[in-house]
């Protein structure tokens, strides 16, 4: 633990109050797409919190769009040769536009015969220099090292690029932005609960579905980098097999639900069997704090802004600042 600043904390909590406008601004963006092949499969390049983010974006792209769309890691690029990629685009999402692995995998791919698409957050980065097409994140200036509105952002950028794509998404995804818009301000009524049992946790299991997933994902992160709490995303889909054997311990679980009809079963057996089990276990929804009517994308980045303030506020009373962890930095030289 530090001795804490008066202003710790700072960055982080107005950068998590301006996402919801941010996510709002980023899907109403238009899109100008390059001409595109007939394309066979959409794939995403990305690290940390940015591929959290991509991971969301997947789910919906596939099931919007009925092509195949999942992550490539940078060193297919970074450290090999590359993939063949023709009638495929790749889409690298990257808040700094920056990280030498990334920018590897944008030269790469577009060398591979890939149409590739940037999504970042810092106009003429690199990593745009090499995309045949730019969709911002449109977050401004983040000055707080754990990444917050620029990841709502990018979701929401995401789901720009998808109404360009699809036109019939448009109008669902313009309803959901509202909604989320609408969110500032709010907080999940179970705050002082989730903060006492996150006080109090030292394992926590973050689980999702489908587009839940990725939120989970970005939400275990969030709990590491802040708060320096051990932190695992499982899909519900998985967590029944081994993972459920840690119960045994004392084990937090956040259950995060998008309210999707098709993720209701499985996220209702994993809940029973951890509460079963003798787990802490929060179900946490958007609609929670108000929030209905949202395409599955942005009901994960509902999620994000609900529970990012958890984050911070448990961070900063188990004595860290998460405007600077001590190990950390905002741009990772990853090569």
């Amino acid at each position: 633990m530090i001795d804490l600043s008066p202003d710790a904390g700072q960055h982080m909590a107005r950068e998590i109050a301006e996402a919801p406008a941010v996510f709002a601004a980023s899907v109403a963006q238009p899109v100008a797409l390059p001409d595109l092949p007939a394309l066979r499969a959409i794939y995403t390049v990305a690290r940390g919190s940015s591929d959290a983010a991509a991971n969301i974006l997947s789910y919906e792209i596939m099931r919007e769009t009925g092509l195949p769309a999942t992550s490539l890691p940078p060193s297919i690029f970074s450290l090999g040769g590359g993939v063949r990629l023709k009638d495929s685009a790749v889409l690298v999402v990257s808040q700094s536009g920056a990280s030498p692995d990334l920018v590897r995998s944008a030269s790469g791919a577009r060398a591979m015969g890939a149409t590739v698409l940037a999504l970042t957050n810092a106009p003429d980065s690199p990593v745009e220099a090499e995309a045949q097409a730019t969709v911002r994140i449109g977050a401004g200036p983040e000055r707080a090292v754990p990444a917050t509105k620029s990841v709502v952002g990018a979701i929401a950028g995401g789901m720009a690029l998808l109404s360009a794509l699809v036109p019939a998404y448009a109008p669902r995804a313009a309803a959901s932005a509202r909604a989320v818009a609408a969110l500032h301000g709010r907080e999940l009524p179970q705050t002082r609960a989730l903060l006492a049992a996150l006080l109090r946790a030292s394992h926590v299991y973050v689980i999702g579905r489908d587009t839940g997933f990725g939120a989970a994902q970005e939400l275990a992160l969030k709990l590491k980098e802040c708060c320096a709490l051990h932190a695992e995303a499982y899909s519900s889909s998985e967590v029944l097999h081994g993972p459920l054997q840690l119960v045994t311990n004392p084990l937090l679980i956040l259950i995060l639900d998008t309210e999707q009809a098709e993720v209701q079963d499985s996220l209702d057996t994993a809940e029973t069997r951890f509460r079963a089990a003798g787990g802490t276990v929060f179900r946490l929804r958007p609609s929670d704090a108000g929030a209905t009517g949202l395409t599955p994308a942005a009901a994960a980045a509902a999620l994000l802004c609900l529970t990012y303030p958890l984050a911070l506020r448990t961070a900063l009373a188990l004595g860290h600042d998460p405007d600077r962890p001590a190990t950390l930095s905002k741009v990772t030289e990853t090569r």
